[in-house]
Protein backbone atom coordinates (compact mmCIF):
# COMPACT_ATOMS: atom_id res chain seq x y z
CA UNK A 1 0.00 0.00 0.00
CA UNK A 2 3.22 2.48 0.34
CA UNK A 3 6.65 3.27 -0.65
CA UNK A 4 9.30 5.50 0.87
CA UNK A 5 9.30 9.24 0.60
CA UNK A 6 12.43 11.50 1.96
CA UNK A 7 11.74 13.88 5.17
CA UNK A 8 13.89 17.49 5.70
CA UNK A 9 15.42 16.94 9.23
CA UNK A 10 16.03 20.25 11.26
CA UNK A 11 19.63 20.51 10.04
CA UNK A 12 18.34 20.68 6.21
CA UNK A 13 19.31 16.80 6.21
CA UNK A 14 17.01 14.11 4.60
CA UNK A 15 15.74 11.15 5.87
CA UNK A 16 13.77 8.28 4.73
CA UNK A 17 9.99 7.64 5.81
CA UNK A 18 7.81 4.62 4.98
CA UNK A 19 4.34 6.21 3.74
CA UNK A 20 1.25 4.41 3.45
CA UNK A 21 -2.46 6.41 2.26
CA UNK A 22 -5.81 4.93 2.90
CA UNK A 23 -8.10 3.72 -0.31
CA UNK A 24 -9.79 7.34 0.71
CA UNK A 25 -7.07 9.15 -0.64
CA UNK A 26 -7.10 11.31 2.50
CA UNK A 27 -7.16 10.87 6.43
CA UNK A 28 -5.74 12.13 9.58
CA UNK A 29 -2.27 11.08 9.98
CA UNK A 30 -0.03 8.76 11.93
CA UNK A 31 3.31 9.18 12.92
CA UNK A 32 4.40 5.62 13.48
CA UNK A 33 7.69 4.61 15.45
CA UNK A 34 9.28 1.33 15.01
CA UNK A 35 10.77 -0.92 17.39
CA UNK A 36 14.88 -1.00 17.79
CA UNK A 37 14.25 -2.71 14.35
CA UNK A 38 14.12 -0.07 12.28
CA UNK A 39 11.01 -0.28 9.41
CA UNK A 40 11.60 -3.79 8.95
CA UNK A 41 8.72 -5.61 7.04
CA UNK A 42 6.72 -5.62 9.88
CA UNK A 43 6.41 -1.85 10.59
CA UNK A 44 5.77 -1.77 6.93
CA UNK A 45 2.68 -4.14 7.71
CA UNK A 46 1.41 -2.03 10.40
CA UNK A 47 1.65 1.04 8.38
CA UNK A 48 -0.93 -0.71 6.06
CA UNK A 49 -2.90 -1.61 8.76
CA UNK A 50 -3.43 1.56 10.30
CA UNK A 51 -3.88 2.99 6.46
CA UNK A 52 -6.78 0.37 6.15
CA UNK A 53 -8.11 2.11 8.94
CA UNK A 54 -8.20 5.06 7.75
CA UNK A 55 -5.53 6.97 8.53
CA UNK A 56 -2.00 8.64 6.09
CA UNK A 57 0.79 6.69 8.03
CA UNK A 58 4.78 7.83 7.97
CA UNK A 59 6.96 5.65 9.26
CA UNK A 60 10.74 7.51 9.65
CA UNK A 61 13.84 5.63 10.15
CA UNK A 62 14.85 6.71 13.34
CA UNK A 63 18.30 5.42 13.41
CA UNK A 64 19.21 7.31 10.38
CA UNK A 65 22.22 9.34 11.89
CA UNK A 66 23.87 5.86 12.78
CA UNK A 67 22.86 4.31 10.10
CA UNK A 68 20.39 4.54 7.01
CA UNK A 69 18.03 2.25 5.85
CA UNK A 70 18.11 0.12 9.06
CA UNK A 71 15.65 -3.30 9.03
CA UNK A 72 16.47 -5.97 11.14
CA UNK A 73 15.44 -9.41 12.03
CA UNK A 74 14.66 -10.22 16.03
CA UNK A 75 17.47 -12.98 16.44
CA UNK A 76 21.13 -13.34 16.49
CA UNK A 77 23.13 -10.95 15.11
CA UNK A 78 20.47 -8.48 14.18
CA UNK A 79 19.18 -8.78 17.72
CA UNK A 80 22.56 -7.55 18.65
CA UNK A 81 22.76 -4.80 16.24
CA UNK A 82 19.57 -3.18 17.11
CA UNK A 83 20.58 -3.20 21.06
CA UNK A 84 23.79 -1.23 20.54
CA UNK A 85 21.89 0.85 17.71
CA UNK A 86 19.17 1.77 21.10
CA UNK A 87 22.33 2.06 23.46
CA UNK A 88 23.90 4.99 20.72
CA UNK A 89 20.74 6.38 20.20
CA UNK A 90 20.31 10.08 20.97
CA UNK A 91 16.60 10.22 22.65
CA UNK A 92 16.37 14.38 22.41
CA UNK A 93 17.74 14.11 19.01
CA UNK A 94 15.01 11.50 17.56
CA UNK A 95 12.43 13.78 19.21
CA UNK A 96 13.76 16.60 16.95
CA UNK A 97 13.19 14.30 13.85
CA UNK A 98 9.66 13.12 14.73
CA UNK A 99 8.74 17.24 15.24
CA UNK A 100 10.31 17.53 11.73
CA UNK A 101 7.65 13.83 10.36
CA UNK A 102 4.98 15.85 12.27
CA UNK A 103 5.80 19.00 10.20
CA UNK A 104 6.30 17.27 6.78
CA UNK A 105 3.19 15.20 7.97
CA UNK A 106 0.66 18.67 8.18
CA UNK A 107 2.21 19.97 5.08
CA UNK A 108 1.09 16.89 3.24
CA UNK A 109 -2.43 17.51 0.82
CA UNK A 110 -3.69 14.12 2.17
CA UNK A 111 -3.36 14.95 5.41
CA UNK A 112 -6.67 16.14 6.64
CA UNK A 113 -8.81 15.99 10.16
CA UNK A 114 -11.81 17.15 11.83
CA UNK A 115 -13.12 20.72 10.50
CA UNK A 116 -10.49 20.81 7.76
CA UNK A 117 -7.76 20.73 9.97
CA UNK A 118 -4.69 18.55 10.17
CA UNK A 119 -4.87 16.28 12.50
CA UNK A 120 -1.55 14.25 13.08
CA UNK A 121 -1.22 11.97 15.90
CA UNK A 122 1.61 9.63 16.71
CA UNK A 123 1.54 5.40 17.65
CA UNK A 124 4.92 3.74 18.63
CA UNK A 125 5.69 0.30 19.85
CA UNK A 126 9.01 -0.41 22.87
CA UNK A 127 11.30 2.41 21.69
CA UNK A 128 8.81 3.80 19.93
CA UNK A 129 6.07 3.43 22.57
CA UNK A 130 8.87 6.04 25.05
CA UNK A 131 8.87 8.08 21.72
CA UNK A 132 5.21 8.61 21.57
CA UNK A 133 4.95 9.70 25.03
CA UNK A 134 7.69 12.04 24.37
CA UNK A 135 6.46 13.35 21.40
CA UNK A 136 2.73 13.69 22.88
CA UNK A 137 4.90 16.17 25.40
CA UNK A 138 6.78 17.84 22.73
CA UNK A 139 6.03 17.29 19.23
CA UNK A 140 2.31 18.94 18.92
CA UNK A 141 0.76 16.27 18.03
CA UNK A 142 -2.81 15.87 18.81
CA UNK A 143 -3.10 12.36 19.84
CA UNK A 144 -0.45 9.28 21.01
CA UNK A 145 -0.74 6.03 21.62
CA UNK A 146 2.33 4.19 23.28
CA UNK A 147 2.77 -0.12 22.96
CA UNK A 148 4.96 -1.11 26.38
CA UNK A 149 7.09 1.61 26.29
CA UNK A 150 9.99 1.02 28.51
CA UNK A 151 11.98 3.58 30.64
CA UNK A 152 8.45 5.99 30.33
CA UNK A 153 8.76 5.87 34.35
CA UNK A 154 12.32 7.25 34.29
CA UNK A 155 10.35 10.53 31.91
CA UNK A 156 7.53 11.17 34.00
CA UNK A 157 9.00 14.97 34.65
CA UNK A 158 7.91 15.27 30.81
CA UNK A 159 3.91 14.44 32.13
CA UNK A 160 2.89 17.86 32.67
CA UNK A 161 3.59 19.03 28.94
CA UNK A 162 1.30 16.51 27.43
CA UNK A 163 -1.93 18.30 26.50
CA UNK A 164 -3.24 15.81 23.95
CA UNK A 165 -4.65 11.94 24.99
CA UNK A 166 -2.57 9.88 25.43
CA UNK A 167 -2.71 5.75 26.03
CA UNK A 168 -0.26 3.21 26.84
CA UNK A 169 -0.63 -0.46 27.11
CA UNK A 170 1.91 -2.84 28.77
CA UNK A 171 1.78 -6.36 29.00
CA UNK A 172 1.56 -7.37 32.74
CA UNK A 173 4.08 -10.23 32.27
CA UNK A 174 6.44 -7.54 30.65
CA UNK A 175 9.88 -7.76 32.79
CA UNK A 176 11.04 -4.10 31.16
CA UNK A 177 8.07 -2.87 32.91
CA UNK A 178 6.82 -4.61 35.98
CA UNK A 179 3.29 -3.73 37.87
CA UNK A 180 5.30 -1.42 40.34
CA UNK A 181 6.44 0.44 36.89
CA UNK A 182 3.05 1.04 35.72
CA UNK A 183 1.72 1.63 38.74
CA UNK A 184 4.42 4.74 39.12
CA UNK A 185 3.12 5.49 35.52
CA UNK A 186 -0.58 5.60 36.49
CA UNK A 187 -0.44 7.76 39.63
CA UNK A 188 1.59 10.33 37.66
CA UNK A 189 -1.63 10.67 35.43
CA UNK A 190 -4.39 10.57 38.20
CA UNK A 191 -7.13 12.69 37.31
CA UNK A 192 -5.93 13.07 33.80
CA UNK A 193 -9.10 11.39 32.43
CA UNK A 194 -7.68 11.81 28.76
CA UNK A 195 -4.58 9.62 29.86
CA UNK A 196 -5.94 5.74 29.78
CA UNK A 197 -2.80 3.14 31.17
CA UNK A 198 -3.81 -0.33 30.16
CA UNK A 199 -2.64 -3.72 31.27
CA UNK A 200 -2.92 -7.32 29.87
CA UNK A 201 -2.13 -9.37 32.91
CA UNK A 202 -0.98 -12.69 30.42
CA UNK A 203 0.72 -10.92 28.21
CA UNK A 204 4.87 -9.89 28.02
CA UNK A 205 6.78 -7.25 26.37
CA UNK A 206 5.98 -6.82 22.42
CA UNK A 207 2.43 -8.83 22.57
CA UNK A 208 1.99 -7.02 19.72
CA UNK A 209 4.44 -8.10 17.42
CA UNK A 210 3.86 -11.71 15.36
CA UNK A 211 6.32 -14.68 16.82
CA UNK A 212 7.07 -15.82 20.00
CA UNK A 213 5.45 -12.68 22.47
CA UNK A 214 2.54 -12.21 20.48
CA UNK A 215 -0.52 -12.11 22.34
CA UNK A 216 -3.71 -12.31 20.07
CA UNK A 217 -6.45 -11.09 22.73
CA UNK A 218 -4.03 -8.15 23.96
CA UNK A 219 -2.86 -7.24 20.69
CA UNK A 220 -6.89 -7.02 19.46
CA UNK A 221 -7.68 -5.22 22.98
CA UNK A 222 -5.18 -3.12 22.91
CA UNK A 223 -5.84 -2.08 18.72
CA UNK A 224 -9.96 -1.59 19.49
CA UNK A 225 -8.69 0.87 22.61
CA UNK A 226 -6.51 3.23 20.50
CA UNK A 227 -8.59 3.60 17.55
CA UNK A 228 -11.57 4.29 20.17
CA UNK A 229 -8.96 7.28 21.17
CA UNK A 230 -7.52 8.11 18.02
CA UNK A 231 -11.34 8.19 16.25
CA UNK A 232 -12.26 10.64 19.10
CA UNK A 233 -8.96 12.60 19.05
CA UNK A 234 -8.82 13.07 15.06
CA UNK A 235 -10.78 10.96 13.07
CA UNK A 236 -11.78 9.96 10.44
CA UNK A 237 -15.37 9.05 11.76
CA UNK A 238 -17.48 6.72 9.78
CA UNK A 239 -21.53 6.07 10.19
CA UNK A 240 -20.83 1.95 10.91
CA UNK A 241 -24.46 1.33 11.51
CA UNK A 242 -25.37 2.30 8.07
CA UNK A 243 -22.30 0.19 6.89
CA UNK A 244 -23.63 -2.79 8.24
CA UNK A 245 -27.09 -2.03 7.38
CA UNK A 246 -26.19 -1.76 3.88
CA UNK A 247 -24.00 -5.21 4.01
CA UNK A 248 -27.34 -6.68 5.69
CA UNK A 249 -29.59 -5.32 2.59
CA UNK A 250 -26.91 -7.36 0.01
CA UNK A 251 -27.03 -10.45 2.09
CA UNK A 252 -30.65 -10.32 2.93
CA UNK A 253 -32.54 -8.81 0.52
CA UNK A 254 -30.90 -8.24 -2.68
CA UNK A 255 -29.17 -11.22 -1.92
CA UNK A 256 -26.61 -10.32 -4.10
CA UNK A 257 -22.67 -11.89 -3.45
CA UNK A 258 -20.82 -9.09 -4.89
CA UNK A 259 -21.99 -6.21 -3.50
CA UNK A 260 -22.43 -7.98 -0.09
CA UNK A 261 -18.24 -8.70 -0.78
CA UNK A 262 -17.48 -4.62 -1.96
CA UNK A 263 -18.40 -3.89 1.71
CA UNK A 264 -15.81 -6.03 3.23
CA UNK A 265 -11.97 -5.55 3.14
CA UNK A 266 -9.50 -7.63 0.88
CA UNK A 267 -9.31 -10.23 2.82
CA UNK A 268 -11.92 -10.64 5.57
CA UNK A 269 -13.73 -13.71 7.03
CA UNK A 270 -16.63 -14.85 9.15
CA UNK A 271 -17.18 -17.35 11.51
CA UNK A 272 -20.34 -18.92 12.75
CA UNK A 273 -19.38 -19.49 16.49
CA UNK A 274 -21.69 -22.84 16.81
CA UNK A 275 -20.97 -24.54 13.81
CA UNK A 276 -17.65 -22.84 12.33
CA UNK A 277 -19.00 -22.27 9.26
CA UNK A 278 -18.47 -19.24 6.89
CA UNK A 279 -14.77 -18.40 5.76
CA UNK A 280 -11.25 -17.00 5.98
CA UNK A 281 -10.27 -14.71 3.10
CA UNK A 282 -11.80 -13.58 -0.06
CA UNK A 283 -11.99 -16.62 -2.22
CA UNK A 284 -12.99 -18.76 0.86
CA UNK A 285 -15.44 -16.25 1.93
CA UNK A 286 -17.04 -15.61 -1.64
CA UNK A 287 -17.37 -19.23 -2.21
CA UNK A 288 -19.21 -19.97 0.95
CA UNK A 289 -21.28 -16.75 0.12
CA UNK A 290 -22.41 -17.67 -3.11
CA UNK A 291 -23.26 -21.62 -2.56
CA UNK A 292 -23.87 -21.84 1.08
CA UNK A 293 -25.39 -18.70 2.62
CA UNK A 294 -26.36 -15.92 0.50
CA UNK A 295 -28.84 -17.82 -2.00
CA UNK A 296 -29.31 -20.51 0.49
CA UNK A 297 -31.53 -18.71 3.45
CA UNK A 298 -35.08 -20.00 3.68
CA UNK A 299 -37.53 -18.02 1.91
CA UNK A 300 -39.83 -16.14 5.12
CA UNK A 301 -36.32 -15.34 6.45
CA UNK A 302 -36.59 -12.23 9.04
CA UNK A 303 -34.08 -10.28 10.93
CA UNK A 304 -35.86 -8.62 14.03
CA UNK A 305 -33.81 -6.17 15.85
CA UNK A 306 -33.59 -5.70 19.60
CA UNK A 307 -30.75 -3.63 20.22
CA UNK A 308 -27.49 -2.07 18.90
CA UNK A 309 -24.39 -1.02 19.95
CA UNK A 310 -22.09 1.30 17.93
CA UNK A 311 -18.14 1.40 18.21
CA UNK A 312 -14.91 2.88 17.74
CA UNK A 313 -14.23 -0.01 15.28
CA UNK A 314 -17.33 -2.16 15.50
CA UNK A 315 -21.33 -2.81 15.76
CA UNK A 316 -22.99 -5.24 17.78
CA UNK A 317 -26.69 -6.52 16.64
CA UNK A 318 -28.97 -8.43 19.23
CA UNK A 319 -31.69 -9.80 17.12
CA UNK A 320 -34.53 -12.45 16.46
CA UNK A 321 -33.52 -14.28 13.44
CA UNK A 322 -36.78 -16.41 12.11
CA UNK A 323 -37.23 -18.54 9.16
CA UNK A 324 -39.27 -21.73 8.02
CA UNK A 325 -36.91 -24.81 8.04
CA UNK A 326 -37.86 -25.36 4.20
CA UNK A 327 -34.67 -26.02 2.87
CA UNK A 328 -31.07 -27.47 4.53
CA UNK A 329 -29.16 -24.19 5.41
CA UNK A 330 -25.61 -25.25 5.18
CA UNK A 331 -24.64 -22.61 7.28
CA UNK A 332 -26.69 -23.34 10.40
CA UNK A 333 -27.74 -26.81 9.99
CA UNK A 334 -25.74 -28.35 7.85
CA UNK A 335 -26.24 -32.65 6.85
CA UNK A 336 -30.40 -31.65 8.34
CA UNK A 337 -32.90 -31.85 5.35
CA UNK A 338 -35.74 -29.62 5.99
CA UNK A 339 -37.94 -30.41 8.63
CA UNK A 340 -40.67 -27.61 7.73
CA UNK A 341 -40.69 -26.44 11.39
CA UNK A 342 -41.01 -22.18 12.10
CA UNK A 343 -37.84 -21.47 14.12
CA UNK A 344 -37.47 -18.16 16.10
CA UNK A 345 -33.68 -17.94 17.73
CA UNK A 346 -31.80 -14.76 19.39
CA UNK A 347 -28.94 -14.12 18.02
CA UNK A 348 -25.95 -11.96 18.32
CA UNK A 349 -23.53 -10.79 15.80
CA UNK A 350 -20.16 -8.37 16.10
CA UNK A 351 -18.47 -6.86 13.43
CA UNK A 352 -15.65 -5.73 13.15
CA UNK A 353 -14.33 -2.91 10.95
CA UNK A 354 -11.06 -1.47 9.08
CA UNK A 355 -11.87 2.09 8.54
CA UNK A 356 -15.14 1.90 6.46
CA UNK A 357 -14.88 -1.71 5.44
CA UNK A 358 -16.01 -4.91 7.27
CA UNK A 359 -13.64 -6.85 8.39
CA UNK A 360 -14.72 -9.91 10.53
CA UNK A 361 -18.10 -11.22 11.41
CA UNK A 362 -18.40 -13.43 14.71
CA UNK A 363 -22.09 -14.30 14.70
CA UNK A 364 -23.57 -16.60 17.99
CA UNK A 365 -26.80 -18.58 18.88
CA UNK A 366 -28.27 -20.91 21.21
CA UNK A 367 -27.20 -24.52 18.88
CA UNK A 368 -29.64 -26.79 21.37
CA UNK A 369 -32.36 -24.45 20.58
CA UNK A 370 -32.97 -24.64 17.30
CA UNK A 371 -32.54 -28.37 16.93
CA UNK A 372 -35.52 -28.37 19.70
CA UNK A 373 -37.60 -26.48 18.03
CA UNK A 374 -36.66 -28.39 14.18
CA UNK A 375 -37.41 -31.51 16.41
CA UNK A 376 -34.36 -33.44 16.15
CA UNK A 377 -33.34 -32.89 19.87
CA UNK A 378 -35.52 -33.58 22.77
CA UNK A 379 -35.23 -31.11 25.29
CA UNK A 380 -36.56 -33.91 28.36
CA UNK A 381 -33.97 -33.58 31.20
CA UNK A 382 -32.05 -31.30 29.66
CA UNK A 383 -31.45 -27.72 30.39
CA UNK A 384 -32.42 -26.59 26.85
CA UNK A 385 -35.22 -24.04 25.89
CA UNK A 386 -36.76 -24.26 22.23
CA UNK A 387 -38.46 -21.23 21.06
CA UNK A 388 -39.05 -19.98 24.40
CA UNK A 389 -35.51 -18.30 24.89
CA UNK A 390 -36.57 -16.54 21.95
CA UNK A 391 -39.83 -14.81 23.23
CA UNK A 392 -38.67 -14.46 26.89
CA UNK A 393 -36.19 -12.14 24.95
CA UNK A 394 -39.19 -10.05 23.72
CA UNK A 395 -41.22 -10.50 26.55
CA UNK A 396 -38.84 -10.76 29.98
CA UNK A 397 -41.82 -10.82 32.09
CA UNK A 398 -42.18 -14.17 31.47
CA UNK A 399 -41.26 -17.38 33.76
CA UNK A 400 -37.86 -17.43 34.60
CA UNK A 401 -36.11 -20.56 35.57
CA UNK A 402 -38.65 -22.72 34.43
CA UNK A 403 -35.81 -25.36 33.31
CA UNK A 404 -34.32 -25.34 37.53
CA UNK A 405 -35.80 -28.16 39.45
CA UNK A 406 -34.25 -26.62 42.38
CA UNK A 407 -35.70 -23.63 42.04
CA UNK A 408 -38.80 -24.46 44.23
CA UNK A 409 -36.56 -25.10 47.14
CA UNK A 410 -35.61 -21.42 47.14
CA UNK A 411 -39.13 -20.10 47.27
CA UNK A 412 -39.44 -17.83 50.53
CA UNK A 413 -35.78 -17.51 51.87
Amino acid sequence: MGGFIEIEAEDGERFRAYKAVPAAGHGPAIILLPEIFGINAHIRDVADFYAEEGYVVLAPDLFWRLERDVELGYEGADREKALDLMKRFDLDQGVRDIGATVAAARAMPEVAGPDGGKAVGAVGFCLGGRLAYLAAAGCGVDAAVGYYGGGIEKLLDEADRIACPLTLHFGGADRISPPEVIEKIRAAFAGRPDIEVFVYPQAGHAFNRPGPHFDKPAALMAHSRSIAMLRKAMGPHYDLSALWDKHCEYEFATRDVDATMSTMVAEPYVNHIPTMTGGYGYKQLHRFYSNHFVHGNPTDTRLIPISRTVGADRVVDEMLFCFTHDREIDWMLPGIPPTGKYVEIPLIAIINFRGDKLYNEHIYWDQASVLVQIGVLKPDGLPVAGVESARKLVDPALPSNTLMARWTESDGR
